[in-house]
């Protein structure tokens, strides 16, 4: 049996983002090299504000007008970024009390500000109904602390309903809901706790719905949003008040690993146009919310480490760095990747170099899952290059374990 030819290895979606002036990498129009003299440390995180108004932008444009977007802070909550994108976006949706002082602190508005989260403490609900802000209910067990905080301060907790619907988002890189999930209300049991909200006093106003995150098929998310609007509106129907708010939720992912693509908005955003003009006979005065995390700040981010070793075991070149999984524990694989794959790549002063060779790129933690790149081909690097983590805006610094065997904190930047 003939086999036919090998086939081309996938490649990264390209990386275009950040020019290239003199073999060097600009983020924020300022040349790498220069931006770590100023940032006065490697590593570190850059995060590009142009590209993060762009995106915003970019998105609005493809969306039909009216529906909201709000930037969900999990994703990079550096109260810079937070404070940049509040004047961009039309809200902000945080999971805890401390999200909901950054952003407060960096100017957004109570009203657009929705907490969601699992297991909310009674004292942060205390400080969610003082601000004002909208709590997404996510068990019956936050309506009696709520109810009190209502009654100490004299103002009706807001409140919408996170459902836990009965469908999944098809390849989505995490599951948000659909069967059994800490998260949300189960669908069947909403009917129940709408009557408990109203008896409780609390001021209803929407439904919360995430189905899952970081997918890049616009036809699974458009399912998603078409079966989660078909069960708000059926769910409304047992409501104490007319729906003001209904979330989507997101889902929009971002091409990470080699052989992925970027996701097209079009459909999206034609399906999105026939559920606003449904809601405007269905559910007349509420709004639709997308909430996005990563899709707005994703690719404007830069992971930036030093080489302090070059070494060759075997035939093998690593490219030891003072950067790893501690502060991007995304790149090195361990965070939720069922199989390891490289984030792209670069020597960020070496963007073409002289000559490229085959390198793994690894951390300085004494263990083998401190690994940045596996046998990749790039531009010869020598002790002191900068080696830069592409789509590393959002999951990062926050996310990793920066304590984890004493090496210094990474610093953040946003350019």
């Amino acid at each position: 049996m003939t086999q036919g030819p090998p086939r081309a290895p996938l490649r990264h979606a390209e990386m275009a983002q950040f020019p290239v002036e003199g073999d060097e990498l600009l983020v924020g129009g300022m040349r790498l090299s220069r931006l770590a003299a100023r940032v006065g440390q490697t590593p570190f995180y850059a995060y590009d504000r142009a590209l993060i108004a762009a995106q915003v932008a970019g998105l609005r444009q493809a969306l039909p007008a009216g529906v909201k977007l709000h930037y969900a802070m999990k994703a990079n909550p550096m109260p810079a970024v937070v404070a940049h994108l509040a004047r961009l976006v039309d809200g902000i949706d945080v999971a805890s009390a401390g999200e909901l002082g950054v952003a407060l602190d960096g100017g957004a508005g109570p009203r657009e500000i929705s907490f969601a989260g699992p297991g909310k403490r009674d004292a942060e609900l205390l400080q969610a109904v003082a601000a004002g802000v909208l709590v997404n209910i996510e068990s019956a067990r936050e309506i009696a602390p709520l109810a009190r905080a209502s009654s100490a301060l004299g103002l009706p907790a807001r409140v919408a309903v996170r459902v836990n619907p009965d469908f999944e988002l098809r390849g989505s890189g995490m599951k948000m809901g659909g069967g059994a999930k800490p998260f949300g209300v189960d669908a069947e049991q909403v009917p129940a706790l709408l009557a408990d909200i109203a008896a409780a006093g609390l001021s209803f106003e929407g439904f919360h719905l995430f189905a899952g995150s970081q997918n890049l098929k616009p036809d699974a998310i458009c399912d998603a949003q078409s079966q989660s609007y078909a069960l708000a509106l059926r769910l409304a129907q047992r409501a104490p008040a007319p729906v003001r708010s209904l979330n989507l939720g997101g889902g929009f992912g971002i091409p990470y690993f080699p052989g992925e693509a970027r996701l097209a908005l079009a459909p999206i955003a034609d399906n999105l146009a026939l559920l606003a003009q449904r809601a405007a006979t269905d559910l007349p005065g509420a709004s639709l919310v997308l909430e996005l995390g990563r899709y707005l700040v994703g690719e404007a981010g830069v992971y930036v480490c030093r080489v302090l070793d070059r070494k060759v075991s075997r035939g093998q070149v690593f490219l030891v760095a003072d950067g790893g999984l501690h502060h991007h524990l995304a790149a090195s694989g361990n965070f939720g990747q069922a199989l390891r794959r490289n984030y792209p790549v670069a020597i960020g002063n070496r963007m073409q170099g002289d000559a490229l060779e085959p390198v793994t790129i690894v951390g300085p933690l004494c263990t083998p899952l401190d690994l940045l790149a596996e046998r990749v081909t790039l531009p010869r690097a020598q002790v002191g290059d900068l080696v830069v983590v592409y789509q590393s805006g959002a999951y990062g610094a926050t996310a990793s374990p920066q304590a984890f065997l004493g090496h210094p904190a990474c610093a953040e930047v946003l350019v």
